[in-house]
Formats: structure tokens, sequence, C-alpha cells
């Protein structure tokens, strides 16, 4: 089977999990820096092949009402490139909290500042996809 690939899209880094073959964990792979505003890194797509990846879960960005902000759109825009390029599904996974998720549990596992900020695309990365594979398995 192949795997499905989480992405925290951010217009500096991305941050990028996957699951393991049977789609039952998110596993960390690190973050993809982001060049310039709007560019997709070829480490992404270098990603994607290596992993046999299926199906992309990008985390959308929503305000705490629901709706739709300037962050929002950079997160579909960057799905329409990826897809784009890849020719792979693009599934959107509310990510409202997982950022603050991220930063909560590295608190309570005493990681310090400088590395938080460093890992929480990461996290959060496999925030999104673990709640996605859960929703998968229902």
């Amino acid at each position: 089977m192949k795997r499905i690939i989480g992405l925290d899209y951010g217009t500096r880094r991305i941050g990028v999990a996957v699951s393991d073959p049977l789609r039952l964990t998110a596993q960390p792979v690190g973050t993809v820096t982001v060049s310039e505003p709007g560019s997709i890194p070829e480490t992404l797509f270098a990603l994607v092949d290596f992993n046999e990846i299926e199906t992309a879960v990008i985390g959308l960005p929503l305000n705490m009402n629901g709706s739709e902000g300037e962050s929002a759109r950079g997160a579909r825009l960057f799905a329409s490139g990826f897809t784009e390029r890849t020719r792979i599904p693009v599934v959107f996974w509310d990510e409202r909290l997982s950022s603050r998720s991220a930063e909560l549990a590295m608190l309570e596992d005493n990681v310090r500042r400088r590395k938080r900020k460093q890992s929480k695309d990461v996290i959060a990365a496999v925030i999104i996809l673990q709640n996605y594979l859960d929703f998968l398995s229902g």
C-alpha cells in the first residue's frame, strides 16, 4: 500500500510527515525550506517520489470562526501547484489547533525554546496527518 504525506504549509517552511505503509501512524520527516514565497521546493517532490506517496493531506489554516483568510488561500494555492506537478490528489484538513497542539506537546516534553521553533512545523504535520489517519480508520 502506498503512503500518505502530511504537509503543514508555511511561507518559509513546510513541515513534512509520512504514514507508515499500513496507514496507521504518522512519522515525522522534517521541514523543507521555501526559498521564495509561492515556490514549491524540489526537495518536496523528491520526498514524494522516494516515499511512493499516493495522497497528500495539507493543513488548511482556518480562522477560529471557520472562515478562510490569507493563510488558507496560500495553502490552497500551494496545493494547486503541488497537484499540478505531482498529479497526486490533495485532501485539506482543518489545522486550526495543530500548531498550538505541537507547541503544548513540546512544552510538556521540556523542549527548549529554540528547538521548539525549529520543530513546530514538523510536529504540526504529524498531528495533521495522524488526525487524518485516525479519521480513515474510523
